[in-house]
């Protein structure tokens, strides 16, 4: 319930810093399809990805005008991957992971042109919600990290008020305790400003 709390105050404060600025700043909704793994680790076979969503909100609050903005955002990302096992008696079975997360990106967006731009900054990550499910019924270890830190970079196509945005982030933490995995994550969506 804290982390929620947080999200949404960051949410509120993300408005509220638009709103001081004047005309200039903008502010809008994401999402689109989310394609996350983990690196490897202590996963030797690799881990086989996870496809879901994210969706969201996002500011930009111009420091040079049309070169240089700031972008804060706050998405709700469902991410995660699939490990393949196979047991000493030689059977396979899969585990799922779903990890869902409150990503909050500060990314420095620098303008080339008038459509296109690159983003790039560290993201702070809260799990939210985690289901691990197993073919085995195998009983599972919580130990998912609650916490995670990444960095992010991107490019985005911007119409109007409309963009076409592309980005990766890649954690500086592992995802799960004592494994050296961290997330990856590709995303490709869409956005609109008001």
């Amino acid at each position: 319930m804290k982390k929620v709390l947080f999200a949404c105050f960051a949410l509120v404060m993300t408005h509220a810093v638009l709103a001081q600025n004047g005309d200039s700043e903008s502010f809008g909704i994401k999402g689109g399809l989310n394609y996350s793994t983990i690196t490897k680790g202590d996963f030797n076979e690799g881990a086989d990805p996870r496809t879901s969503y994210y969706i969201g909100f996002f500011g930009e609050v111009p420091i040079i005008k049309k070169v240089l903005s700031l972008q804060p955002e706050i998405i709700y990302s469902r991410q995660g991957f699939e490990n393949n096992y196979t047991t000493f008696l030689g059977e396979n079975y899969t585990q799922e992971y779903r990890i869902d997360y409150i990503n909050l990106p500060v990314l420095a967006k620098i303008h080339i042109g008038r459509v296109f731009s690159v983003e790039a900054g560290p993201q702070f990550g809260f799990k939210i919600n985690e289901k691990i499910k197993s073919e085995n019924n195998a009983s599972i270890n919580n130990d998912v990290n609650s916490f995670d830190t990444a960095l992010a970079g991107g490019v985005s196509f911007n119409i109007d008020n409309f963009l076409i945005s592309a980005r990766y982030t890649y954690s500086l933490k592992e995802v799960i305790k004592n494994t050296d995995s961290k997330n990856s994550v590709f995303q490709l969506g869409v956005g609109f400003r008001f």
